[in-house]
């Protein structure tokens, strides 16, 4: 193992100063009256000294330290030059062993901040040290009104290590003093640099398979470790794992591998994993039994970066060949799935020559004029664009063009004639003067460039001797892993460019531009508020928070109920047995949920025969539980924790009163102790433990019930703050890379802070800063940015309103109520991390200016629920709750309505429902027939609502991440096919839902007129029955969610426009209910606006009460079913047998389709209760690759 010293932060006195000018060595000026090195805040020279300043006409100036030796460097410490208005304000630090292939320091965002003004020292400490010789300066940006001027200082110390060089062929065999080892714990550290994308650094293994090798391989580090798996030592399934990326880039990269037992932490510079080993053992047990050089060889492999996808070129002359023709041969590596590789005019004219990467291809077009054509050449290799290096060679010899590519065997094409090169070779791009290419330019690396066998010299180049060139970087390749570490959230799949990365949410449950946002709401409650009807859901107890969704049956009729079905079945006892109960949530998921509900309860049911409970001489229980913690938990339900009775007890009607429980009384006929456990804190069981079963005779039957939960105790959490220097405080935000912030308030001033969390100079505030506009605005390091949505009505007007703000590394968002969502997205190559140090005020300011008046409730902070009713109790200014009658949680409106205080009561909006109603809780029913259609015209852009700010482009890649519809209707009808409802633009996008020819249920999207639609069929059996059936649609991005009354595994489907016209053509004959999309009810609309311009109506309509009619039957039909299954289970117990519960399976995530992406087939499996059948409802989901979502001024909705 290396020992650092406890110190290393001293100055390093660096040999000589090194001002390597790109053109001429006459451009540069020392100006400094001592060594730079002594720059120092505690030292005098520093005061007096001048400093390094290029000439005004170098365009690309940097400096250049030599230490002389390899150095351990800690930090860089940057100082204006003396006595003058020059300074550097940001740069970037670049290192090398050899002065000749360098490696840019990450610093967050590469950039280092430099100096204000001349004589302050601004020291940049690094995050991970670098062992280096050589470091150079890159300014980047420096005083407007003066010029570029520069005092340097390095910190660290000196760093010696043994080096061995291996050349591939070669290996190193260490002898251990014992013949064979076996350990527990064991520590492994090195470093190493290659410029090679594989080979095998370190391998041992034993006699009974243990082995341990750790590989480069495609630039990143593999790890592979087995303990005792007999069968892992021959499979060829082994599995690595993989730390790292681009680690072939001739930089020293250090490892650090940690093991004891089976657990793992191995580390390759500052990323970690952790993970858990193989096989049965928990040692390592290893057996140990070309030329090598102790000095370490140095490649002269020298890169240069093109840097602009528009712009870069490196132009090359042809050397002369003395056999006709001309050959290229170079290397490169990319991100980018297209780029100009290389193009070059041809003799005779006009013809070109081009080779390009196209949709991660390798792609070779000659183009000749008059000519018979010849067919593009394409290799079937791909993924080009992987970031490692590819070698490609280019030869037009012999009449004919040879193309080989890395290892892959050479492909040709016949000419008709020799081609010769007229000019110059442009590499990477070309400027618009000698070519124009519709091709973007490439931007990556590039490095062994020949031309007829003779090496291309990039120094010469970089000093203007040889060619010409634009936006290049010499002598090192800049790429980066974007995707490492992986800030797509919840499992997302990255992928990247050169210069930004995208997230694939597909199939985790979550959505936006780095998957940050769960798709599913947090609570039963929260669905019943959007007007969902009893059946399973899928709930995501903490939001965007690490858990995933859990899925559940929520009970809407009374108190909204969440249960836990349990896996195991009643347990007949017959010796001491013990069970472990499993949930379909996992325990974290259950803890959320728990602690997030109102009050939650378990049922416990004993059956005894001669098998007591607690009834022992040393008063020591027989028979107990442990709740989700492991605790042991004695006392039974009815009771409060600590006591041991049961609930006939409390009751005083146990069969024998000497006795706390029925079977205490030990006998010889079956008795029953049933009780309720409540104490949440406590629940869920996890486990129970039978004890008094060991005697003759000796009975038990237990039973423990599901989990059920009331109510959602953060979304009625409200504070009230009646001074404006009054607030709450709460911990820092926790927000580096992503956080959500999302509220409800009401007030009637004109402005005041919501919340606040400030750091040294980052900060983060959301405010209502004018009685319509609210404000998010935040500072990461790049400058405040600020997001603003404005109503067109006053938000001052003493109601509910909601406000969502988002921030992540991609961009930020901003939602007021129904208002189009803002959206700013992040500078590129910015600083990343929000850094906060001040608690979190809410309601007001640390400065206690502009405090918030006005009530706020259901404060989520990264799917955290913050508790403002128990902060308020201590703070003064502030009280628990808020007045009024909108703000309990007794659900005066329904179905969307929106609660509106008045002086003397409410009334409820429900000009966004689809109901109507005082309460906005009676359906809006149209019976229709085959003439019949209902068209609503909508004045906003199709499918994707929102605003941009002007500080962002107009539309971007991730629009499809964006787009979002939320439709949902009931309907009653016998005919198929049919055409329940569209919705489509002039342009020919379409969405549309309809009955098929057998009666099933199919979900249309075609949005990309250039391609065949998505069809989803979450539902293939006949839905044309004569019964109510409601459907809810809602999709955000890819995430497609359809709950129906009831379902078969979804399917995808093929082009099937001819069903859909069928559907169009046969119309809709039936009943349709509670239409609504997104925020408007278009069926509501054509009863209520009839002589409005945006609805259109064709034939008879006739309003009908079909869809409460059969929601009266739906309820009296669950009501008989639900007293009929209570009664039976009265029974049961009292028989002593407890009837096991029947479970049907409920399918979701199908493929959508053939088109566009490739999607993960997810099936998940839940409970659904037979006596709840006939009224339950399935969730599906899906991912549909709809890119670049239409935004027509108009649309149209067909019902």
């Amino acid at each position: 193992m290396r020992h650092f010293p406890l110190k290393c932060n001293f100055t390093l006195k660096p040999f000589i100063l090194q001002t390597l000018p790109l053109f001429t060595s006459g451009l540069y000026t020392f100006l400094q009256s001592e060594p730079l090195w002594q720059l120092s805040i505690h030292h005098g020279p520093l005061s007096h000294s001048g400093g390094w300043s290029p000439m005004v006409t170098d365009q690309e100036p940097w400096l250049q330290v030599d230490l002389r030796e390899q150095m351990e460097v800690t930090a860089v410490a940057t100082q204006g030059r003396y006595d003058s208005w020059d300074w550097v304000s940001s740069y970037l630090l670049l290192y090398s062993d050899t002065a000749r292939a360098w490696k840019q320091y990450r610093h967050e965002d590469g950039r280092f901040v430099g100096n204000v003004n001349s004589e302050a020292v601004v020291q940049n400490k690094l995050s991970h040290a670098v062992r280096t010789r050589f470091l150079r300066l890159v300014p980047l940006d420096w005083n407007p009104s003066g010029w570029l001027g520069l005092r340097l200082e390095a910190y660290g110390c000196s760093y010696k290590s043994y080096v061995a060089d291996f050349d591939s062929r070669s290996s190193l065999l260490y002898r251990f003093n014992q013949k064979s080892m076996s350990t527990v714990k064991d520590v492994i550290s090195l470093r190493f640099k290659s410029h090679q994308a594989e080979g095998v650094l370190l391998h041992g293994e034993g006699q009974r398979g243990d082995y341990i090798t750790l590989e480069l391989h495609r630039g990143r580090l593999d790890l592979y470790l087995n303990l005792g798996e007999i069968r892992l030592r021959f499979s060829s399934g082994r599995v690595a794992v993989t730390v790292g990326s681009l680690l072939d880039d001739q930089q020293w990269h250090s490892v650090h591998i940690e093991r004891f037992n089976k657990q793992v932490n191995l580390t390759v510079d500052s990323h970690t994993q952790h993970f858990q080993t193989k096989g049965e053992g928990h040692s390592l047990e290893v057996d140990y039994e070309g030329n090598v050089t102790f000095s370490c060889s140095q490649p002269q492999l020298v890169s240069c970066t093109f840097l602009s996808s528009s712009s870069s070129f490196l132009s090359l002359p042809s050397a002369a060949s003395a056999t006709g023709g001309f050959s290229v041969r170079f290397q490169f590596r990319t991100w980018n799935p297209d780029g100009l590789l290389l193009a070059v005019q041809l003799n005779p004219e006009p013809q070109r020559l081009e080779m390009q990467i196209s949709n991660s291809r390798l792609q070779l077009t000659l183009h000749s004029s008059g000519r018979p054509k010849l067919p593009n050449h394409s290799t079937a290799q791909s993924g080009f664009n992987d970031g490692l290096w590819h070698s490609v060679s280019l030869n037009t010899r012999n009449l004919q063009i040879t193309l080989a590519v890395d290892s892959e065997p050479s492909s040709s094409i016949e000419l008709w004639e020799q081609l010769e090169p007229r000019g110059n070779l442009y590499f990477g791009g070309c400027p618009t003067v000698d070519c124009q290419y519709l091709t973007p330019a490439f931007q990556g690396c590039v490095r062994l460039i020949f031309i007829n066998s003779q090496p291309m010299s990039l120094n010469q180049v970089q000093q203007g001797l040889l060619g010409n060139y634009n936006e290049l970087q010499f002598d090192t390749c800049n790429i980066r892993d974007r995707c490492l570490p992986n800030l797509c959230e919840h499992g997302g799949r990255c992928s990247q460019t050169w210069s930004s990365f995208s997230c694939d949410c597909s199939g985790t449950g979550y959505s936006g531009a780095t998957c940050h946002n769960s798709i599913y709401e947090s609570s039963c409650e929260a669905y019943k508020l959007i007007g969902s009807s009893s059946g399973f859901y899928s709930i995501d107890p903490d939001g965007s928070g690490p858990l995933g969704p859990a899925q559940v049956y929520c009970n809407m009729t009374g108190k909204i109920i969440v249960i836990h079905t349990l896996s195991p079945l009643p347990f007949l006892s017959s010796t001491e047995n013990w069970q472990k109960f499993n949930y379909s949530a996992s325990a974290e998921q259950l803890r959320a949920i728990v602690s997030g509900s109102e009050q939650c309860q378990q049922e416990v049911v004993y059956n005894c025969k001669k098998s007591r409970l607690f009834n022992t001489k040393d008063g020591s229980p027989l028979t107990w539980w442990l709740d989700w913690e492991g605790e042991k938990r004695s006392y039974w339900g009815g009771f409060l924790p600590g006591v041991q009775q049961c609930s006939c007890s409390l009751e005083e009607n146990c069969m024998d009163m000497n006795y706390f429980c029925n079977c205490d009384a030990d006998t010889d006929a079956w008795a029953n102790d049933t009780g309720i456990l409540s104490y949440k804190d406590h629940l869920p069981v996890s486990q129970i433990v039978i004890g008094d079963t060991n005697r003759t005779g000796s009975q038990a039957v237990y039973h423990i019930g599901p989990l059920r939960c009331y109510g959602d105790k953060s979304i009625w959490n409200a504070a009230s703050f009646y001074q404006e220097s009054s607030y709450l405080y709460f911990p820092t935000l926790q927000a580096e890379l992503a956080s959500d912030i999302s509220f409800y308030f009401k007030t009637s001033t004109p402005s005041g802070v919501f919340l606040e969390n400030q750091g040294l100079k980052d900060f983060i505030r959301v405010e209502l800063s004018s009685p319509s506009v609210v404000t998010f605005s935040f500072d990461v390091g790049n400058g405040p940015a600020v997001l603003s949505v404005k109503s067109h009505l006053p938000l001052n007007d003493r109601q509910w309103h909601y406000v969502r703000a988002e921030r992540n590394v991609k961009e930020a968002s901003l939602q007021v109520d129904q208002l189009p969502l803002r959206f700013l997205e992040a500078p590129a190559d910015g600083h990343l991390r929000l850094r906060l140090s001040s608690q979190l005020f809410v309601g007001g300011t640390a400065s206690q200016q502009r405090g918030f008046l006005g009530c706020i409730r259901t404060l989520t902070v990264n799917g955290a629920s913050f508790d403002l009713e128990e902060r308020a109790k201590m703070t003064p200014g502030v009280t628990s709750g808020c007045p009024g009658y909108c703000s309990g949680s007794s659900s005066l409106c329904h179905n969307r309505g929106r609660c509106i205080e008045k002086s003397n009561g409410y009334v409820c909006d429900c000009s966004q429902s689809a109901y109507g109603g005082t309460t906005c809780n009676q359906e809006v029913s149209v019976s229709f027939d085959m003439e019949s259609s209902v068209t609503y015209t909508f004045q906003e852009p199709f499918s994707v609502m929102q605003n941009r700010s002007s500080q962002a482009s107009s539309v971007s890649t991730e629009s499809s991440s964006r787009a979002r519809e939320d439709v949902a209707f009931s309907f009653v009808t016998s005919q198929r096919p049919a055409m329940l409802l569209t919705v489509s633009t002039f342009s020919q996008q379409y969405i549309a839902v309809i009955l098929a020819k057998n009666g099933s249920l199919q979900i249309w999207y075609h949005l990309q007129t250039d391609r065949s639609p998505d069809v989803f069929s979450p539902v293939l059996t006949n839905l044309a029955d004569g019964r109510l059936h409601r459907i809810r649609i809602h999709r955000v991005g890819k995430n497609l969610y359809v709950q129906v009354s009831s379902g078969e595994p979804p399917k995808g489907r093929e082009n099937l426009n001819e069903e859909v016209m069928q559907a169009a053509f046969k119309g809709f004959i039936g009943c349709l209910s509670s239409v609504q999309f997104n925020h408007v009810a278009p069926l509501k609309a054509a009863l209520t606006n009839r002589g409005s311009s945006l609805v259109t109506i064709r034939g008879p309509l006739v309003q009908s009460n079909c869809g409460a009619l059969a929601e009266s039957t739906s309820h009296t039909l669950q009501d008989k079913e639900q007293h009929g299954n209570s009664t039976q289970k009265d029974l049961a117990v009292i028989a002593g047998v407890v009837t096991a519960v029947v479970f049907i399976a409920v399918c979701a995530l199908a493929v959508i389709s053939r088109l566009l992406y490739q999607q993960r087939r997810a099936q998940r499996s839940s409970s659904i209760k037979e006596e709840n059948r006939h009224s339950m409802y399935t969730d599906y989901r899906t991912e549909l690759h709809l890119n670049n979502s239409v935004r027509d001024s108009m649309k149209e909705y067909y019902i």
